[in-house]
This record gives structure tokens, C-alpha cells and sequence, in this order.
């Protein structure tokens, strides 16, 4: 019974891995198809997709956008998670568990209704449409991963290291910048990578934010997508997943994808 068990596992962890890799396994070959309509398996075999892409400024602009939005993104989520993360971890607030809710409510949230929300209280303050506006967005929902991630580099954190440092004469600003922030690193760089990255590929917020001049690469693929069938698209999507696996194995290098998800303690 044991050994059915163990083979059943095994054929649900192929099934998983298969189902999550579909989208890869018939994007990539599609891009590099001869023909001018995306097919699956690809009919022959050719760059000239990916050689137009140098002819579409608007993808090269998203992307210049896309990249510039995430960066800022992520830069400005670490400073605010890890600071968040440092006091919901270290002081005894009162509803910390509500507290803790509230912060990381995004990754629960629907983000069609979050973006709805968004465009519903960002009109009046007259951000709709804005870069400060759309960049707001994007940290809203790139904070909660930072949060995760260094709340779970805490979790194993000694503090009597800040005690120590403290008691042999150190400020706490250079107990945190030469015993705490150490320590807490490599979260913070994963959780930075995993805001990067959720910004970068984020579609449905960025629909509620943005404006005529200010357009990303996942929009500019939407709406490339209303307008034509073609392997253009495949091309511009296998562009945007290389990126994505390789902060994907740099983020699971430093930390783990497993702990973005992990408990808080």
C-alpha cells in the first residue's frame, strides 16, 4: 500500500510539473516558427521574430519602462518591508497579527478588484494616469513579498548578537548596520529580486494605472495581442520569461522561492 502511495505522489508531482511548465513548452517553440501565425509544435524554424522585435520601438520603450518601474518598485519595497518586517519581528505591538494581515492582504486579494480599488481612490488625489500613481501601485503589491521573505530571515535570528554589540558600546544604528543588516541580507536582496519581478510581469494593476505616454512591456503585449495573431508576441513572451528564470534561480539561490510563501516566525 505504501509503495502505491509513493508511486501515486511521484505521478502527481509529473502531472504538477508538466501542467506548470505548459505555458513554456508551447511559447518558446512558437516563437522561432518560419510562419506568420503562432503553431504549435512550430513550423519550421526561424529568428525573424525576434529580429522584428528591433523594428517595435513600443516593445523596446515598454520594456525600458517595464524595467525602470520594477527597479524603483523593488527599491522602495525593501526599504519599507524590511522596516516593517524589523518591527513587526522585533517589538511586541499590540494587534500584530492583524497588523501583519493588513500588510501582506495584497497576495490575497484579487488584483483585479486591488486595481479597481486603486483607480477608485487615486482619482480624486488626481494620481490615475500618473508615474507616481502607477509606481505607488506597484509597491502596494510588491511590499507583502518583501515582508515574507525577511520576516523568515528573522525567524532564526539571534539577538542576543544585538544585545552584545550593544553592551560593548554600540549605537543602535551601527548594531543594525554592522550586526542586523548582515544577517538580514540575503532576504532582503531575494525579496527585492521577487518585487522586481512580480512588477515587471504585473499586468492587471498596470491596466487601472497607466496612461497614453506611459505604457509597460505586459500592456504593450496585450494590446499587441487585440490587434494581431502573430509569432511576435511568442517572441516578446519567451524575451520576458528568460528574465524571469533567471531571477527565479538567483532568488532560489540566496533564499529559497519556497520561503516567499513561508511562515512569518
Amino acid at each position: 500500500m505504501n509503495k502505491g502511495l509513493g508511486w501515486l505522489r511521484i505521478l502527481l508531482a509529473f502531472v504538477s510539473i508538466i501542467y506548470i511548465l505548459i505555458p513554456l513548452i508551447v511559447v518558446i517553440p512558437a516563437s522561432f516558427t518560419s510562419q506568420n501565425y503562432p503553431s504549435f509544435p512550430a513550423v519550421g524554424f526561424s529568428f525573424q521574430w525576434y529580429t522584428k522585435l528591433l523594428d517595435r520601438p513600443e516593445f523596446l520603450a515598454g520594456m525600458m519602462n517595464s524595467a525602470k518601474f520594477a527597479f524603483l518598485a523593488a527599491f522602495f519595497s525593501v526599504i519599507f518591508g524590511t522596516l516593517g518586517a524589523l518591527a513587526l519581528a522585533k517589538y511586541d505591538i499590540p494587534g500584530k497579527t492583524f497588523i501583519t494581515s493588513v500588510l501582506t492582504a495584497p497576495l490575497s486579494v484579487p488584483q483585479l478588484v486591488l486595481g479597481i480599488a486603486l483607480l477608485i481612490y487615486f482619482t480624486p488625489m488626481m494620481l490615475a494616469g500618473t508615474a507616481i500613481g502607477f509606481l505607488i501601485a506597484h509597491i502596494i503589491i510588491c511590499i507583502p513579498y518583501v515582508i515574507r521573505l525577511v520576516l523568515t530571515g528573522l525567524s532564526g535570528f539571534d539577538y542576543n548578537l544585538e544585545r552584545a554589540a550593544a553592551i560593548l558600546g554600540a549605537n543602535p544604528l551601527v548594531v543594525f548596520w554592522r550586526v542586523t543588516l548582515p544577517l538580514i541580507r540575503p532576504a532582503m536582496i531575494s525579496g527585492g529580486l521577487f518585487a522586481f519581478l512580480t512588477s515587471f510581469d504585473n499586468v492587471t494593476v498596470s491596466l487601472f494605472m497607466i496612461s497614453p505616454d506611459m505604457r509597460t512591456l505586459p500592456i504593450e503585449i496585450f494590446s499587441h495581442m487585440q490587434d494581431a495573431y502573430d509569432p511576435l508576441v511568442a517572441s516578446i513572451s519567451t524575451v520576458v520569461i528568460f528574465i524571469s528564470v533567471i531571477l527565479i534561480l538567483v532568488l532560489e539561490k540566496l533564499q529559497g522561492v519556497g520561503k516567499v510563501f513561508g511562515g512569518s516566525h
